[in-house]
């Protein structure tokens, strides 16, 4: 298989290399990994969802997944704004 293949192949991985999180020189989930070093459980998950949905909305769902990220936000504020009282 010639390397042009193998970099399309690659390219094109759904799975371990999607196209809309691998724009640029950082993929997704390493920048996912660092923002969220320290954080645990449900704010863990809430700036990942974050990250991922915007990170992706031009590529894939648009508005959809602004809202998402949004979602994901204001789930955030409310239980850091929570833990702080």
């Amino acid at each position: 298989m010639s390397q042009a293949s193998k970099r399309l192949i690659m390219k094109n991985d759904n799975v371990n290399r999607p196209a809309h999180y691998t724009q640029g020189k950082v993929e997704c989930i390493d920048a996912i990994e660092s923002a969220t070093i320290g954080l645990v459980g449900i704010v863990a998950v809430c700036v990942a969802n974050v990250i991922k949905y915007v990170w992706r909305f031009a590529r894939k769902n648009g508005v959809e997944d602004l809202d998402k990220a949004d979602y994901y936000l204001q789930k955030l504020r409310k239980k850091v704004r929570e833990d702080n009282e």
